[in-house]
């Protein structure tokens, strides 16, 4: 027995740890029911609160590095499980933790503090205690979003939690016209008339007006429609001059942002004329059809796959349908808004995106699904599959795929560059 210290409850390497051992069952909702002995389900849930109130106490942390991994950590768990009586009594000290790692931290604190922003009001709802999460963030996200000496990364992490806080929590249409301002001003200096003195946008800002243009986008789905035609007079005849960005990714947002804009200009009027028509079908036609050698063929394929979808919403208002599965329930994503919307929020939940489609009051409210589906114990145990199953199904499965591409490949041609 040597004389007692004081340690710090995890250092950096045991908060790294912590983190992988801790949440690697996190990112999928599935891990929490494999085949295998019961388990007591009160203690599992009162052992995984123990580990959640410990990360939180490490975001106070004089590491930055331990801050960082409880962040991490919080955003796992807040993906994945619904926590909404546990973070209800702790929201404030969760805020005062996030507004003070993006005010002081450094880039990749900053990021994982607004991504946790953003999980910690889809777990809240659009409520009063969400409102006030946002009246002490929105000040912060904004001032990061417009400080030009703050890294991309940091600008880009906190315009996309803007726009998601703010689409959850606001009823202040004052607030709401606020926030899609700020982001307006961001990607807006995409345009060629606002680039940079040499006439070319900057590279290194694309991420981040690309983030600002999404972030608007999803505020604008649900502006009242006489603010709506104001921002459509203001920006669909800008808009197709990003469609020729070096930059794919702004090719696409602004392409989406096109075929969402239509759709929006034909429900207030349906006789929506677009002067300069011919001239936007015709670009987004060659983008559909690129085969710039100079351009990667991945990048090809995808840009010509959304594109096609942008030209036939443009050119004959239509949307191909799709279809999402989760758990015994089906979602058909039927309209540019409702995909923008779900694209934005699965971004941010990642592989818990169904299971909060299945359990989050507010996403559901959001996608018109109802109230969560309830099933007793003897339905769920009929629905799953034991994992010999499953293994047999992904093998047959895996086989299927690999005949299937080895008949499609030509040593001599891509195939794929004919479609």
């Amino acid at each position: 027995g040597g004389q007692s210290r004081n340690v710090q409850p995890f250092s950096d390497e045991d908060a790294s740890i912590e983190t992988m051992s801790h949440c690697s069952g996190f990112s999928d909702p599935a891990s929490f029911t494999e085949d295998g002995p019961e388990v007591d389900e009160e203690a599992t849930q009162e052992d995984l609160e123990y580990k959640l109130k410990g990360f939180i106490d490490l975001t106070l942390d004089k590491s930055a590095k331990t801050r960082q991994a409880a962040l991490e950590s919080l955003k796992s768990a807040f993906s994945s499980k619904i926590l909404y009586e546990f973070i209800m009594e702790r929201r404030m000290t969760l805020t005062d933790s996030i507004e003070r790692c993006i005010k002081k931290g450094k880039s990749d604190e900053q990021c994982a503090a607004a991504g946790l922003a953003c999980l910690l009001c889809v777990q809240m709802g659009s409520g009063i205690e969400s409102e006030e999460i946002f009246k002490t963030l929105g000040p912060v996200l904004k001032k990061i979003v417009c400080d030009g000496t703050a890294s991309i990364q940091a600008r880009q992490a906190c315009a996309t939690c803007l726009g998601i806080c703010c689409f959850i929590v606001t009823d202040d249409i004052t607030e709401l016209y606020s926030t899609m301002e700020c982001l307006e001003n961001i990607f807006m200096k995409a345009y060629p008339r606002d680039r940079d003195t040499n006439g070319v946008s900057s590279t290194h800002n694309t991420v981040l007006h690309v983030s600002a243009l999404l972030a608007w986008t999803l505020l604008l789905t649900i502006c009242p429609m006489n603010e709506v035609k104001k921002k459509i007079e203001m920006h669909l005849h800008k808009l197709p001059s990003l469609l020729s960005c070096d930059d794919l990714n702004m090719r696409i947002a602004a392409g989406e942002t096109l075929a969402l804009l239509f759709e929006l200009a034909r429900e207030t009027d349906a006789d929506f004329f677009y002067e300069d028509m011919d001239l936007l079908t015709e670009k987004l036609r060659a983008l559909a059809t690129d085969g710039n050698k100079h351009r990667a063929k991945v990048d090809k394929r995808k840009q010509r796959s959304v594109f096609r979808d942008v030209l036939r919403a443009v050119e004959e208002r239509d949307f191909p349908t799709e279809m999402v599965k989760f758990g015994p329930e089906r979602m058909y994503i039927d309209c540019w808004v409702k995909k923008q919307t779900y694209e934005t929020f699965k971004e941010i939940l990642g592989s818990g995106m169904q299971y909060h489609l299945q359990s989050n009051d507010f996403l559901r409210n959001v996608f018109e699904l109802g109230p969560p589906v309830m099933l007793d114990a003897a339905t769920l145990k009929t629905m799953k599959i034991s994992r010999f199953e499953r293994h047999l199904y992904n093998s047959a499965a895996f086989k299927a795929r690999t005949k299937a591409r080895s008949k499609c490949r030509d040593k001599r041609a891509d195939v794929g560059e004919f479609f």
